[in-house]
């Protein structure tokens, strides 16, 4: 059996910088992509506070790119509440400002330099149907990773 290769993407200086990864998250992949491409550049505490929005609904994640079909939000364009992701992406932000702590940094000054969010293994199914008959069921997965550093 061949092991794949499991690293980050990207690579930054590992005095000034944590990280967090999660591994086949069962979320939808074009939820995943947008939250990350909404909190990359943020200080930790506003994505932190942006994804509680999120998760009770009171904020929306604006749809930049899987927008067809997207109703529109008072004050933005197209845009949802991408619960399951963001509830995901709070898990994995507190992740790394634990590793943060532990390697001395401070997290109040810490800024997401990079954020990535790549489909994942695809899990086959089917679903019995009526005359012996079957629809196919497939069960998406995500790898998302989370690098933070010292602004």
């Amino acid at each position: 059996m061949k092991v794949p290769k499991v690293g980050y993407t990207v690579e930054f200086e590992p005095e000034k910088t944590a990280k967090a990864m999660a591994r086949e998250v069962r979320i939808s992949p074009k939820h995943a992509y947008e939250v990350a491409k909404t909190i990359k550049g943020m200080k930790l505490e506003e994505a932190r506070k942006l994804l509680e929005d999120v998760v009770d609904k009171k904020v929306p994640i604006p749809m930049k790119r899987y927008k067809r079909d997207v109703g529109h939000r008072k004050g933005m364009g197209p845009g949802r509440f991408p619960v399951k992701c963001a509830s995901e992406f709070l898990k994995l932000l507190k992740n790394a400002e634990s590793n943060a702590k532990y390697k001395g940094l401070n997290p109040e000054k810490m800024r997401i330099i990079h954020v990535c969010a790549k489909e994942g293994r695809t899990i086959y199914g089917i679903f019995p149907r009526a005359r012996g008959r079957a629809t196919p069921k497939r069960r998406e997965s995500v790898h998302i990773e989370v690098i933070i550093g010292e602004v």
